[in-house]
């Protein structure tokens, strides 16, 4: 039942057999994999428990249960196991990481958004010095350690986090130069072969279904196939009809999941002018690859729109529409500003609207507001905007899709105006896509996330005619829908400031008239935004230029 994704099954199954006799630690981990794939946090963090008072030393049960905490909420338990876990299994290099970076997933206020970052800061210094590669066994630990984790959630801080970023890229690299000496040296521009074509390399473990990495389907649809040949590498393993579009468009297709040896000798063995990482820091196999030299030239986008830190990565293939001036002193890489958004997205299909507001629990009377971003996008300085819209637009009804952890913060902002947060805010788990498009189609305003903005769902609520309300933040991530609305020339609901983001917010609720004219605007210049062969263009000058300089 496990095995076949029949969660409330294998969860009789499991607790029938435990109730008659122990389990091996494999039982327990199993059913706290079912009690989380139901969501059932309490269940989860319980069953982990309970084998760990039987297994003390396993591993597996003390990784599951620190990572648990931390997305529960819980992180001075999670760093308190972490803790723990490392005294137990000292020579277990995982726990060092953890006890050294955990953060929160979600902050309760500003003060602690910087303790963490400085415990976060502090934490790395000491797992750089005390971090020694001298024997095998040293270095085959701390390799095992990298490749259960990245620091993912450091870049929730709404920080410039190049510095930090630069020291662990440069920890992961020491890491991975120790295991794989002969896999870091510089790589000489191989001669292009007789049919003249660039051979670009694409590798990730996301090449299914993923908003990370779904615009990447638009850079090789619309590839020049005279000038380049191209390489797929996925090493995940969850394909889907997405997957089959990347072997479609592609030249030379790999499916290699969860080998990290194999994948880089095939890589090696393919001999590529340019490797490129859609995304570097939510994988951890993908950053351990990219800390290696497997191509002359490594780039990495923005599936994760956050500097690698990594040395061996030359360039951070990015969109001109989204960055600010500065942007360079975000990055370790060299910033490479392609045309408009950078990418090529395909434009989604969106069913015709078939249910109502009464199937989502949503009021026929209410302005709906779509809040739909993963907790860890939302920052406690800005919870008060929800009350102040609430405020003045009375029929407001917040929907939050994946956001109970929110609640408590929620319940202090509209309490500091004299609300309850309940009878404005909805939270309901995320839903099956077409479930969730009917719910694009079915809100009046989507708000958008301030410091991380929006991607694929962004894109999607624009498909869905769906007015965004936008704050352009410091970061490119901040910037997404930013450069979305100005590639449609919509650009009205574009705030300057919180106070403008509230009066926006606010108009669109109070004035359905405008409302309607911005979803009309919206409407008619998709064409403008999906599908853009202009980046694509833009890109492969770019690998050109970069594969005859090298050839000088």
């Amino acid at each position: 039942m496990f095995h076949q994704g029949k969660w409330e099954e294998a969860i009789e199954q499991y607790q029938k057999f435990l109730e008659v006799q122990v389990g091996e630690p494999d039982v327990y981990w199993c059913l706290s994999e079912c009690f989380r794939h139901l969501y059932l946090s309490d269940k989860v963090i319980s069953t982990l428990q309970e084998g760990l008072l039987l297994y003390p030393r396993d591993a597996r049960l003390h990784f599951s249960l620190i990572i648990q905490l931390q997305v529960s909420g819980h992180i001075q338990e999670a760093i308190s196991r972490a803790h723990i876990a490392s005294e137990l299994l000292h020579n277990d290099y995982t726990f060092v990481i953890l006890k050294s970076l955990l953060v929160p997933t979600l902050y309760q206020n500003q003060a602690e958004i910087l303790y963490y970052r400085q415990r976060f800061s502090q934490g790395l210094q000491n797992l750089i010095q005390q971090t020694s590669l001298e024997t095998i066994e040293q270095q085959k630990n701390a390799l095992a350690g990298i490749g259960r984790l990245t620091n993912f959630y450091l870049s929730y801080q709404a920080q410039n986090d190049r510095e930090l970023q630069r020291q662990y890229g440069n920890l992961v690299h020491q890491v991975m130069a120790a295991n794989y000496p002969n896999w870091i040296v510089p790589i000489e521009m191989p001669l292009l072969k007789e049919n003249h074509k660039i051979r670009i390399g694409y590798a990730s473990a996301y090449l299914h279904s993923y908003s990370g990495t779904l615009w990447l389907t638009g850079w090789l649809r619309h590839c020049d196939k005279e000038r380049f040949e191209i390489y797929c590498y996925y090493t995940g393993n969850q394909p889907d009809s997405i997957t089959q579009q990347f072997h479609d468009d592609s030249d030379i297709f790999h499916h290699i999941p969860y080998n990290l040896e194999v994948v880089c000798e095939q890589i090696l063995a393919d001999k590529l002018h340019i490797l490129v990482f859609p995304e570097i820091g939510m994988d951890s196999q993908t950053m351990q690859m990219a800390a290696l030299r497997l191509a002359p030239v490594q780039c990495v986008a923005w599936g994760h729109p956050v500097t690698s830190g990594l040395p061996t990565i030359d360039y951070f293939l990015s969109s001109e529409l989204m960055e600010s001036e500065n942007a360079q002193d975000h990055y370790t890489e060299t910033l490479i500003r392609l045309p408009n958004i950078g990418v090529s997205y395909p434009k989604p299909y969106i069913p015709p609207l078939s249910k109502t507001r009464a199937d989502y629990q949503l009021r026929e009377d209410a302005v709906i507001y779509l809040c739909c971003q993963a907790p860890f996008k939302y920052l406690p300085q800005y919870d008060y905007i929800f009350a102040e819209i609430a405020r003045r637009v009375p029929q407001a009804q917040f929907l939050f899709l994946r956001g109970e952890l929110l609640q408590p913060r929620l319940e202090r902002a509209f309490s500091a105006i004299g609300f309850k947060y309940e009878d404005y805010c909805l939270f309901l788990t995320i839903p099956e896509r077409f479930d969730y498009l009917m719910i694009n189609l079915l809100s009046d305003v989507y708000l958008d996330t301030l410091d991380w903005s929006g991607g694929n769902t962004s894109l999607e609520a624009i498909a869905c005619n769906l007015p965004i309300v936008n704050c352009p933040g410091e970061f490119m991530r901040g910037r997404h829908s930013d450069s979305f609305l100005k590639m449609i020339g919509v650009t009205e609901t574009i705030a300057q400031n919180e106070a403008d983001y509230i009066e926006i917010a606010v108009k669109l609720g109070l004035d359905s008239a405008w409302r309607h004219h911005i979803a009309e605007r919206m409407k008619e210049r998709h064409d403008r935004l999906f599908d853009d062969k202009a980046c694509v263009a833009g890109l492969e000058a770019f690998y050109k230029q970069v594969v005859q300089e090298r050839l000088k």
